[in-house]
């Protein structure tokens, strides 16, 4: 992505708009049994964006967080249940690569949580796979 492209996004039904104005990193397929309720699919697609790099340019009001409260959430349009973002104490964490509008020049770099990825599903081949977190992935307690 150029310094000047803008990523966009929606969800299913079109309420809520964003845009991103940063390359998005560490894109990832979660195939743990919680992602896949919450995505009602065998895995979710995720990709980290830079701390304030995502801008509502519709509908900010018609998303809904869940859980409530907690340091982990996700954000979901109230009217589609289209899952947008994920959050992390409060701020956004990155996007659902599902309600992309455009081409974010980002590939899935890494399978996680395939140690409990459901018994039907068959992993592509050409990109690691892990059944937790990868290594680098992990913050020791201390690391910054």
């Amino acid at each position: 992505m150029s310094a000047a492209a803008m990523i966009t996004g929606e969800c299913f039904c079109g309420e809520v708009k964003y845009r991103i104005d940063k390359d998005l990193v560490d894109a990832r397929s979660c195939h743990c049994s919680r992602c896949r309720k919450a995505f009602s699919a065998q895995a979710s697609s995720y990709a980290l964006i830079k701390p304030g790099s995502l801008t509502w340019t519709q509908g900010e009001g018609e998303l809904v967080t869940f859980p409530a409260e907690g340091p982990i959430a996700k954000k979901f349009c109230k009217t589609c249940a289209s899952t947008l973002c994920g959050v992390i104490d409060g701020e956004i964490h990155g996007i659902t690569l599902g309600c992309l509008n455009d081409d974010a020049g980002i590939e899935i770099e890494a399978h996680i949580f395939a140690g409990s990825k459901a018994c039907w599903e068959v992993l592509p081949e050409g990109v690691p796979i892990y059944d937790t977190f990868p290594p680098e992935w992990v913050k020791e307690p201390g690391d910054t």
